[in-house]
C-alpha cells in the first residue's frame, strides 16, 4: 500500500503562483511514476503532469505546458507541482497518484494509488 497526501492548494488571483506537494508513505519503493490530475466541478478528472522516479522524465498536458513544472525529491518521497500564470480555468481539485509499473503516463486508469486531493481556486 502507498499513502499519498496532497497539500498547498488555496485561493489565488489569476496570474499568481502556487506550489502543490504530494507526500508518499508506505511501500514507496514500489512507486515508478507520480502524476498530478485535476477535476473541476462537472468535469472528468484530467491529466496535468507526471514524473518518473528513476530518470526524472516528465510529461505535461498541453494546457499547462510552459506554466506548470513537476519535480521530485526522492529522498523525501515528495513530488511537487509548481504552478505559475494561473488562470480561472485551472480551478479544480488537484490529485496526485502513483504507478507501480511504467505505463501510459496520461491515463488515470493506469495509476494504482490516489490521494484525497487539494483544492485550487483561481479568481479572475
Amino acid at each position: 500500500q502507498v499513502q499519498l497526501v496532497e497539500s498547498g492548494g488555496q485561493w489565488v488571483q489569476a496570474g499568481g503562483s502556487l506550489r502543490l506537494s504530494c507526500a508518499a508513505s508506505g511501500r514507496t519503493f514500489t512507486i515508478s511514476r507520480t502524476g498530478w490530475f485535476r477535476q473541476a466541478p462537472g468535469k472528468e478528472r484530467e491529466f496535468v503532469a507526471a514524473i518518473d522516479k528513476s530518470g526524472g522524465s516528465t510529461y505535461y498536458a498541453d494546457s499547462v505546458k510552459g506554466r506548470f513544472t513537476i519535480s521530485k525529491n526522492n529522498a523525501e518521497n515528495t513530488v511537487y507541482l509548481q504552478m505559475t500564470a494561473l488562470r480561472p480555468e485551472d480551478t479544480a481539485v488537484y490529485y496526485c497518484a502513483t504507478q507501480r509499473w511504467l505505463q501510459q503516463p496520461r491515463e488515470r486508469a493506469y495509476y494504482d494509488y490516489w490521494g484525497q486531493g487539494t483544492q485550487v481556486t483561481v479568481s479572475s
